[in-house]
């Protein structure tokens, strides 16, 4: 299996110019993915530089044919123009999807600071090894506190998957909503969790785990032991911060661990303000 994951910004890249096209040119130069994250997805909001006063995610189904795209909408609102805008992240896959899930993630009030909703799309996979829970998301950029809070609810949302995969619910053969569903403890974490190595937000993705829980760990590690990770924002835009951080990730399970085959940061493009990064598993 072959995922890319990315911040795309509404697919505006740094000529601020919005290309969706250019960004799966990018994507695929890399590999001939079975899954696509996303982050920053847009629709209908016009005021976004180079204009995202339309539903990309419904274009993005366009661009692939084959794929079931899922987006996920952290935020859903009425916006000035009187219509409906939403904003998210969304898991396209070429695999056949067992099971959607979207998790809201905690937003606890933080007096005085900029932040918005956020989301966790969750999409089971079948895979020829067995199914996999991908897992997309975006944290909190401004709230410390939020994003602390938001990490452990990913957290959470793994051992809760856990806990069905290893105790599923009573058998219901009906073809109601009740019926059986594809639970796995095999998992891949990945998007861009404005958070640092140094970060306790990165220590709590991989150690939060309850004991009956596979623990999720860094994939970049597991491929390149102690050389640093590559850097995957601030590389070309300083509007954020002065020199390049690393926060977008990828975690897997420690099941899938041994079969990470690839973990590479594309540190050339600048279809984005963030740099993509994919994970292939043999």
């Amino acid at each position: 299996m072959k995922l890319v994951t990315w911040n795309v910004q509404w697919f505006c890249g740094l000529d601020d110019v919005i290309s969706m096209e250019r960004v799966l040119r990018e994507a695929r130069a890399m590999a001939d993915f079975d899954v696509l994250c996303l982050q920053e997805v847009a629709d209908n909001y016009p005021l976004l530089t180079g204009n995202a006063g339309y539903d990309q995610a419904a274009r993005l189904l366009d661009l692939l044919p084959g794929f079931e795209v899922c987006f996920g909408a952290a935020v859903d609102e009425l916006g000035r123009n009187g219509q409906c805008q939403r904003f998210g992240n969304l898991v396209a896959t070429r695999l056949p999807v067992a099971q959607v899930q979207h998790h809201p993630l905690p937003y606890p009030a933080d007096a005085g600071v900029r932040s918005m909703q956020r989301i966790c799309t969750s999409v089971t996979v079948v895979t020829p090894h067995g199914p996999v829970r991908v897992m997309t998301t975006h944290l909190e950029f401004y709230s410390t506190r939020q994003r602390m809070a938001q990490a452990q609810a990913l957290v959470d949302i793994h051992v809760q998957a856990c806990g069905h995969a290893a105790r599923p619910p009573m058998d219901d053969e009906t073809g109601a909503p009740f019926q059986n569903k594809v639970h796995t403890a095999s998992a891949v974490l990945c998007g861009d969790f404005n958070f640092e190595i140094a970060n306790a937000e990165y220590a709590l993705i991989q150690c939060g785990a309850a004991p009956d829980a596979t623990r999720l760990t860094d994939a970049w590690p597991l491929l390149h032991g102690d050389t640093p990770h590559d850097p995957t924002f601030r590389l070309f835009d300083r509007r954020y911060g002065p020199v390049p951080i690393t926060c977008d990730f990828v975690f897997v399970s420690e099941d899938l661990a041994p079969r990470v085959k690839r973990l590479e940061v594309n540190t050339l493009t600048r279809a984005s303000d963030h740099q993509p990064v994919l994970l292939e598993l043999h």
